[in-house]
C-alpha cells in the first residue's frame, strides 16, 4: 500500500485539480470553496462580497458527499475528523480550518437528525447540472480512496448518489476508475 501522507497528498491534489476529462484546470470544489469562504457572517454587508450562493450550495454538497462515505462504516473518530479536514482544506485553500470544522459539525448534526438517505436526498437536490453530478461523485470517490480503498459500504453511498442524481449506474464504476487512475498516476 502507498505512503498514508503521499497518498492524502494525491487525493487533495486530485481533489483541487478537477476531472481528468474536464478543461478547467481547477476543480469545481476548489472554484466554488472561493464562494463559500466569502460568505456573509455576522450583520449582512451592503457593499458586494463576490459571495454565490448557489456556488457555496455546491461546495457544501461536495463536502457533504464526501462527508457521507467517510462516515458510511457508521464511525467517524477524531483521526478520522481530521485527516478529513486536512484533505479538504488542502484542496480548496480558500476555506480555513476552522470553517471546514464547523462545517464538518453541522453536517454530523444533520446526518444524526435526517439519516443517511434524507442527507443524500438533500444533496441530490441541489445539484443540477450532470458535470455538478459527476464533479460531487468524484469527489465523494477521491475521500473514500484517502481510505486506502473504496470499500462496499462507501461504494453503496456512491451508488446511492447516482441513483439520487439520476445518473446511470455505469457512471460510479467510470467515476471511480477515473480516480483510482488519477491518483495512481
Amino acid at each position: 500500500m502507498a505512503d498514508p501522507k503521499t497518498l492524502l497528498e494525491k487525493v487533495a491534489n486530485c481533489m483541487a485539480a478537477g476531472a481528468v476529462s474536464r478543461s478547467a484546470q481547477q476543480s469545481i470544489l476548489a472554484q466554488a470553496s472561493s464562494s463559500f469562504a466569502l460568505r456573509p457572517t455576522g450583520k449582512p454587508a451592503t457593499i458586494p462580497t463576490g459571495f454565490d450562493p448557489l456556488a457555496a450550495a455546491l461546495f457544501e454538497c461536495a463536502v457533504e458527499a464526501a462527508y457521507l462515505v467517510a462516515t458510511a462504516d457508521g464511525e467517524f473518530d477524531a483521526a478520522e475528523r481530521e485527516t478529513f479536514v486536512a484533505v479538504m482544506q488542502s484542496a480548496c485553500d480558500h476555506v480555513r480550518v476552522p470553517e471546514l470544522q464547523a462545517l464538518v459539525d453541522d453536517l454530523a448534526e444533520q446526518l444524526s437528525e435526517d439519516g443517511t438517505a434524507r442527507r443524500i436526498e438533500v444533496v441530490s437536490s441541489l445539484v443540477q447540472t450532470t458535470e455538478q453530478k459527476r464533479e460531487v461523485l468524484r469527489i465523494a470517490a477521491l475521500m473514500a480512496l484517502a481510505s486506502g480503498g473504496i470499500d462496499a459500504m462507501e461504494r453503496g453511498i456512491l451508488d446511492q448518489l447516482c441513483t439520487g442524481f439520476a445518473l446511470t449506474g455505469s457512471v460510479v464504476d467510470e467515476v471511480v476508475a477515473e480516480v483510482r487512475a488519477a491518483v495512481e498516476a
